[in-house]
């Protein structure tokens, strides 16, 4: 069988980890047949857009795609969207998975191996903000039942692959009614109707801050919406060893776009000193739910465990991100495939 790849490396430290995520797939799956792509702030300066039609047509072609990071700027620019905001809202990539558990060496508590879903279309990342006056800025928060459905219904389709023993829908409606009643009534009916009334829960999302610091191995599935869900995710890494080694994986229909979680690191950017780890881990998500290949999936995780089993959270310098590469892919070759 014939898979393709859509490749993006973005801005910053995307251009230097999604080469070696691409080669640790390419190791496991050699006849992947590779497209490059462009997208990012890099891109909207030479081409007026973050992200060009052809980007679009190739993630459409492939239905797999690696993006490695966006720079944006913190101020607005015309006519500039975020590159991976406009990549999830065009394409329906509604679910956003960030999964976290303890790894070897890296991870200061043993027995955490949570999943973060997201919905990654709308809230206050829909992109609807406007001025109401001199010095008043109004962001909309966009929250819809189909949105949630979509939403719910990954979330028990997640539940049924990890046999989920808690599932937690984390919201805010004691503020928010309207909003985040809607999530929360959706995701809590539809849920109940799939036979995970016995282990559904819901927590305000300060609450479940204040739990994923003090109890993080207590949860396992925890269903969210855009801006929350952005937040506990980065919060929960830490449990797996920090951002460098956050993996997630942007989920429509027929379509599935990873990406890790850390930025473009400017500070960084050019010296060889980037984790791939992340790139590498979501790469792994790509096989595991997309490609439907999970034992690959395991074979990327242990590799990545046994690397960090035996090297430990050693700073390699300039040569960081060629050391994680060449490691990762030695301990590949030490396990047979099934």
């Amino acid at each position: 069988m014939s898979r393709r790849l859509c490749v993006i490396p973005g801005d910053g430290i995307g251009r230097e980890v999604v080469p070696v995520a691409v080669e640790v797939l390419q190791r496991l799956l050699p006849d992947l047949q590779v497209e490059e792509a462009e997208a990012g702030w890099d891109c909207f300066q030479r081409h007026g857009t973050s992200v060009p039609d052809a980007t679009y047509a190739s993630l459409r072609a492939c239905g797999a795609g690696l993006f490695g990071a966006v720079a944006s700027p913190s101020h607005k620019v015309d006519g500039y969207r975020s590159a991976i905001l406009s990549l999830r809202q065009t394409l329906a990539l509604n679910l956003n998975l960030r999964p976290v558990c303890s790894r070897p060496v890296v991870s200061p508590r043993a027995g955490i191996d949570l999943l973060v879903l997201r919905e990654n279309s709308e809230g206050l990342y829909s992109g609807r903000e406007h001025w109401e006056a001199e010095g008043i800025a109004i962001a909309e928060r966009v929250i819809s039942r189909a949105a949630c459905e979509r939403l719910a219904a990954g979330a028990a389709e997640l539940a049924r692959l990890r046999h989920a023993r808690r599932v937690t829908l984390v919201h805010k409606a004691n503020v928010l009614p309207l909003t985040c009643g809607l999530f929360r009534d959706t995701c809590r009916d539809l849920l109940a109707e799939d036979g995970w009334s016995d282990v559904l829960d819901e927590r305000l999302v300060d609450v479940a801050a204040l739990q994923l610091v003090e109890h993080p191995e207590a949860f396992d599935l925890i269903v969210t919406t855009n801006l929350f869900g952005d937040i506990l995710s980065d919060l929960a890494s830490h449990w797996g060893g920090g951002l460098g080694l956050a993996p997630s994986l942007n989920l429509g229909t027929g379509i599935a776009l990873a990406e890790p979680v850390h930025g473009s690191a400017p500070d960084i950017a050019g010296f060889g000193r980037a984790n791939p780890l992340a790139a590498i881990l979501s790469a792994g998500m790509l096989l595991r739910h997309y490609w439907q290949l999970p034992e690959l999936a395991d074979r990327i995780d242990g590799a990545v465990d046994a690397f960090l089993q035996e090297e430990g959270s050693v700073d390699f310098g300039n040569k960081t991100t060629r050391v994680i590469g060449r490691g990762v892919l030695e301990r590949l070759s030490q396990t047979s495939s099934h």
